[in-house]
């Protein structure tokens, strides 16, 4: 089996193929202080919650925006496995042609994003991975990494409002039941929202006009399945987009 690892700001994403097929998915809280030990631990757990025996796992593919998670995570994999997982960086081969300004800055989430909607959609492609930050990266007719967008995520925005006002509070993040707010709570809510949906509609309207015409829309991460159903375009919703990614460029390295 090949474990494929996802390390964003918030969460840790585990994903188990057998072949093609998604054994499992399950997440950790990132912790930056957290030790290779105590990854080791959880990992194990996850693994046993789901039947598997760490000796299952052959070989591991992690991306990560969080170096110092990276490395622990890393060291877990290796202590529990024996095995030295691939990391995606320089060197890796993702099949992806980045054309920003510079390519090295792109970060891991977005090429493995990137590389699992090449394999899976019609392009060009515009990709929106809602976590810490919100995301919207753009593919090409041709395959080609053409850059895209990052605003501050939902929660972000929320933790903003309810720490640096003195009356705002800290709420669930889910649609009120209209756009106009008749109480605190809900105004919040609509703002977050449908604010949210409107920008999205709002980039995506803009990006195809820079592309000359439609483009397919996927979206994944924590939050797309709160926001999505409010946008006015067509988006398709991929829990396990980078997961699948990160088995495409596994692939073409093995």
């Amino acid at each position: 089996m090949l474990l494929a690892i996802d390390i964003g700001n918030t969460n840790v994403t585990l994903g188990a193929y057998n072949e093609d097929v998604l054994s499992f998915t399950a997440r950790l809280a990132t912790g930056t202080r957290r030790t290779s030990d105590q990854y080791a631990v959880d990992i194990k757990e996850i693994l046993s919650l789901h039947n598997l025996e760490f000796e299952n796992i052959e070989d591991c593919i992690i991306s990560s925006v969080v170096p110092t998670v990276t490395v622990a995570v890393n060291e877990a994999i290796s202590k529990l496995c024996h095995i030295v997982p691939l990391t995606l960086g320089p060197g890796v081969k993702t099949g992806l042609n980045i054309k920003i300004d510079n390519p090295a800055q792109l970060g891991a989430d977005l090429v493995a994003g990137a590389v699992g909607a090449i394999a899976e959609y019609t392009l060009p492609c515009i990709i929106i991975d809602m976590g810490t930050a919100t995301t919207v990266s753009v593919v090409d007719e041709n395959g080609f990494f053409r850059g895209g967008a990052i605003a501050a995520g939902v929660r972000l925005t929320l933790k903003a409002l309810s720490e640096n006002t003195a009356q705002l509070p800290s709420i669930h993040i889910n649609a009120p039941e209209n756009v106009i707010g008749t109480n605190t709570v809900d105004s919040m809510k609509s703002g977050l929202v449908y604010g949210t949906a409107g920008m999205l509609d709002g980039l995506i309207n803009r990006i195809e006009y820079e592309l000359g015409g439609n483009a397919t829309i996927v979206a994944t991460g924590g939050l797309s399945k709160e926001i999505i159903p409010f946008c006015n375009h067509n988006i398709i919703y991929n829990e396990n987009l980078l997961l699948d990614g990160l088995k495409e460029i596994y692939n073409k390295n093995n």
